[in-house]
């Protein structure tokens, strides 16, 4: 079974984090969250606490097939700031296993320089923190092993892109038309 690790910092945008969760499921893909914090409960950006099911160490020891960073302030730059995450993220690069950021998240690509010449997209106004990159303003783009998505309004076809990455493209059309989604 293919696994995919969502990490949680205080602050992320809740629908970033829930919208990949829940479609992954969905789909019989094992999605979780993962604390970076120092507790399982997490805030996010509105308030929400949200329960983790796991902390960042014990998903450092098993590696995920994907692993999606949500955006939100301050949310992006507490999942900056951590340490084991900045290295994991590298490694994850470097092995060729799928990226995702969405939001505000595709910042900590530029700034692990993990986005040099390749397309992404981010928050509108942010481009400037794509460090490298080619900057578009599509919903959504795929370049290599990574996904970046603009914000909360493309949480669902960033959700589906990930889906289809993992499980096909039959599969995501099939949910996309399950959840009524219109393209």
């Amino acid at each position: 079974m293919k696994t995919v690790y969502i990490f949680l910092a205080e602050g992320f945008e809740e629908i970033e984090a829930v919208t990949p969760l829940d479609l992954l499921l969905r789909v019989g893909i094992s999605a979780k969250f993962v604390s970076v914090g120092k507790s399982l409960q997490v805030k996010g950006a509105h308030n929400i606490v949200y329960t983790a099911d796991i902390m960042f160490d014990e998903a450092a020891k098993v590696w995920a097939d994907a692993i999606v960073l949500p955006g939100g302030m301050p949310g992006t730059l507490n999942l900056l700031a951590h340490q084991g995450l900045y290295n994991l993220i590298c490694s994850y690069n470097d092995a060729k296993k799928t990226v995702c950021a969405i939001c505000a998240a595709p910042l900590i690509l530029g700034e692990l320089n993990l986005l040099a010449g390749k397309t992404a997209t981010i928050y509108p106004g942010m481009e400037n923190k794509l460090t490298g990159a080619i900057p578009s303003a599509n919903p959504v783009c795929v370049d290599g092993n990574i996904i970046t998505s603009r914000g909360p309004g493309t949480a669902i076809p960033f959700a589906l892109k990930l889906v289809e990455i993992l499980a096909g493209k039959e599969t995501a059309e099939n949910l996309r038309a399950d959840i009524v989604y219109q393209k």
